[in-house]
């Protein structure tokens, strides 16, 4: 596994966890030196455990060589980061290019070389041209493997997956791909062999769906604060439609993260490329960078536009629950733009203190929960944190005028009323 991110990490070790001899090569040398410590350097329920487990009983390791790793190993998977670039919407791909050419030093015998970073439509075939001019064709094998990982549930994706999609139109990879996946297919995941372009545009096209769903739920909210109707019963009546599904029909704040942002965009490069107008996903794009100034401007009308030394808490700073992921975070819009205008923000969240804010006057984190909501005017739920879900607000902020606004929906309005706390939540 090359790279030791969030990809390669949890898949190496889940790996390693079937039974397979694993090694996870990175650049970073403390990173290794610290996983080899059983210090992870990505929050994710469960991952701390399985490293060391697998660490232990010698199927797994972690090494800075990379040729060493390469010569050892029949799959090589490239789980490199392909960030958007600077002053760009297309995929930076220096680091999976990088590599390639790192491999194709290092290929004596028959390897399987497998992207399961996110990348492009017709990167597979560029990775092939690199290996091929160094390498002979019958010595190796170009595959599309993506990965289809929550963050908070990787763990659990990996090892009930909904299926697994393989793209080569070789029959010896496939057959040894579909072996080294067979614990997962024998437990009910569906196996998808395709081209390898095809493997490509199923991962974009399944994370440009999923933001379009969520969009399309948070437009919808906006709607119905203005109509009188809770949003929460449109999305169970759209769900309960097995056309649709209920899933990711959420109302909340815009969606952040390490994917949706990145690769909307990048499939729309790749459309422009082609000649080909998503004009969907263009729009969803749009409307998710507008959703921050939607809630800010209800912040504002919740606090009768008087925001300047109000105390304002956010509970929650992370894009979701159960990481530690800052990438992409509505917070990260908002939290500065409510300090620029004059309110003390502080924050408490239960992956911890983050540096992103260490520059904005006025933006202090919390420890606990008690701290972050002393004697505040207004509590926001910005992330939906189990920490957060049975609060006695009352007794946490002391303010008999205290505000909550439930960015999440996931606190009960009756009881908030039956509290005599002034609250409000999203599409309601």
């Amino acid at each position: 596994m090359i790279g030791t991110g969030y990809v390669g990490l949890v898949s190496g070790v889940c790996f390693s966890d079937l039974g397979n001899d694993v090694i996870c090569v990175d650049k970073d040398l403390n990173k290794i030196n610290g996983l080899k410590k059983g210090i992870i350097p990505i929050y994710e329920p469960g991952l701390d455990e399985l490293v060391k487990k697998n660490y232990k009983s010698g199927r797994l390791r972690f090494t800075t060589d990379l040729s060493d790793a390469i010569k050892k190993s029949n799959i090589i998977f490239i789980c490199v980061g392909t960030p958007t670039k600077k002053n760009s919407n297309a995929a930076d791909l220096n680091q999976v290019f990088s590599v390639a050419g790192e491999i194709s030093h290092n290929i004596k015998n028959f390897k399987i070389i497998v992207t399961k970073s996110t990348v492009p439509v017709t990167t597979g075939d560029k990775i092939e041209k690199i290996l091929i001019r160094k390498v002979l064709k019958k010595n190796f094998s170009v595959v599309s493997n993506p990965e289809f990982l929550r963050e908070g549930e990787a763990i659990r994706d990996f090892n009930f997956p909904d299926r697994i999609v393989i793209g080569t139109s070789d029959k010896k990879a496939n057959k040894l791909m579909k072996s080294l996946y067979s614990p997962l297919l024998s437990k009910g995941a569906e196996y998808l062999n395709t081209s390898r372009r095809g493997a490509e545009l199923i991962k974009y096209a399944s994370n440009a769906f999923l933001a379009t769903k969520i969009t399309f739920i948070n437009e919808l909210a906006n709607l119905a604060e203005k109509i009188d109707v809770n949003i929460e019963d449109i999305s169970i009546g759209m769900g309960l439609d097995k056309r649709i599904g209920g899933r990711f029909l959420r109302a909340g704040p815009a969606y952040g993260g390490s994917c949706f942002p990145k690769d909307t965009r990048a499939i729309v490069d790749t459309a422009k490329q082609f000649k080909t107008d998503l004009s969907i996903i263009r729009n969803v794009i749009k409307s998710n960078e507008n959703r921050s100034k939607v809630l800010l401007n209800r912040v504002s009308k919740i606090l009768k536009n008087k925001i300047r030394n109000k105390k304002v808490t956010f509970l929650g700073v992370t894009f979701k629950a159960n990481t530690d992921d800052m990438r992409e975070s509505s917070s990260l819009t908002m939290i500065p733009s409510l300090a620029k205008k004059g309110a003390n923000i502080r924050y408490y969240d239960p992956s911890g203190y983050k540096k992103d804010f260490d520059k904005i006057k006025n933006v202090t984190f919390c420890e606990n929960i008690k701290m972050a909501c002393l004697n505040a005017d207004l509590i926001i739920i910005h992330t939906e944190w189990n920490d957060f879900k049975s609060l006695n607000f009352k007794s946490l902020s002391k303010k008999k005028s205290l505000i909550v606004y439930d960015m999440r929906n996931i606190l009960s309005h009756e009881k908030m009323k039956r509290e005599n706390i002034k609250y409000f939540s999203i599409g309601k």
